[in-house]
């Protein structure tokens, strides 16, 4: 995609800034109609059901791939140009950093972009949540952490200065990712029938999916015309939200496609919860629910920059290009949030069917 035309009219920065707030824009509305929550989709695996909520996240991480994939076949972005597949990656830091990002976003009852949709709409926990997790991230950065972060993550890395891309690593033939995100949406629709998800709720899922790969060929196609290097990157709430904390701190902030990132989230949530008359205030319940979000706010801002992303940044932005750890720090994701709501939500007796889960927790 030829974004000359914009280059005349617009500053590199600002046409990144821009980008930013149209990919945000896009997942915010998107993400705040489809209830689209890896937090949901782990508890509902975790007290033993395949349920909606399973539904709408798998077909956004399929739709995320067939969009991605589709838009590589077409010449419109190229992997391997992205800036997780051109650094090297954690293993080490993907499993540890994984699995406290799953303890986390299941202990604040919500991952790092639930929150920022929810933080959106009204919910001042999410709020609470949401600056806590910017503020770890941006120690685990640049700050306090961030030795910590470097030391695991160096403990276990991917070779030759890169991550690794697995479908090359299996010799895939073209069109496989497409296929393999095709049958994923074939299988998360069956389950959408099953449980007589409306229609709407599946474009919104989707739209989810749209929203990274909208991210993607905007970024690659900038940095295919700008004379200043330009990041390739998508939508993920980990370095954005250390970015946007930062911004509001210094004088003479970066402006790039993450700045305009977060906002474009806000708006995009804010506007479809007014539209849809959902914006409500809703506070912490009692100190014990505010104790448990700080904590899982913290561990999932360390444990997102030590894995290399959060729920969506890694397990489906990352996961969208085959990126070796992204995968795997989604996998790392799942086991944390599952172990943590056996071990600890269902063993202090919260209901075990997940069609019993209040939304107002989600």
């Amino acid at each position: 995609m030829d974004v000359t035309p914009l280059l005349d009219r617009f500053d590199e920065t600002h046409l990144a800034v821009l980008f930013g707030l149209v990919t945000g824009g896009i997942f915010g509305v998107a993400a705040q109609r489809s209830s689209f929550c890896l937090r949901a989709a782990t508890v509902e695996f975790a007290r033993g059901s395949l349920g909606p909520k399973i539904a709408v996240w798998l077909l956004t991480f399929s739709t995320a791939l067939v969009w991605v994939q589709s838009a590589v076949l077409m010449g419109l972005f190229r992997p391997d140009a992205s800036r997780v597949m051109s650094i090297t990656g954690s293993w080490s830091g993907a499993i540890i950093g994984g699995l406290m990002f799953g303890v986390g976003m299941v202990l604040a009852r919500g991952c790092s972009g639930r929150l920022l949709v929810l933080a959106s709409t009204g919910n001042l926990r999410s709020v609470v949540s949401g600056l806590i997790f910017a503020v770890v991230a941006q120690m685990a950065l640049h700050g306090w952490l961030a030795p910590a972060r470097t030391y695991l993550a160096s403990l276990w890395t991917t070779p030759a200065g890169q991550n690794v891309d697995l479908l090359a690593s299996v010799s895939a033939p073209p069109g496989t990712a497409l296929a393999l995100g095709l049958i994923i949406a074939a299988g998360a629709i069956w389950l959408a029938i099953r449980h007589r998800l409306g229609w709407p709720k599946l474009v919104f899922a989707s739209g989810v999916g749209f929203a990274v790969a909208v991210g993607w060929v905007l970024t690659f196609s900038l940095s295919q015309s700008a004379f200043e290097p330009v990041s390739v990157n998508s939508v993920t709430f980990s370095g954005p939200s250390a970015s946007m904390l930062m911004f509001f701190l210094t004088e003479d902030p970066v402006l790039d496609f993450d700045i305009g990132l977060v906002p474009g989230v806000v708006i995009g949530a804010f506007l479809a919860a007014l539209l849809s008359r959902e914006l409500k205030f809703q506070g912490f319940s009692d100190e014990s629910q505010m104790r448990r979000s700080m904590l899982g706010a913290a561990l999932m801002g360390f444990g997102a920059m030590l894995a290399g992303g959060c729920a969506i940044g890694a397990g489906v932005t990352g996961g969208s290009v085959f990126a070796a750890t992204a995968w795997l720090a989604l996998l790392c994701m799942w086991i944390g949030a599952v172990a943590t709501d056996l071990i600890v939500d269902q063993r202090a007796g919260e209901p075990r069917a997940a069609n019993q889960l209040s939304a107002t927790n989600l």
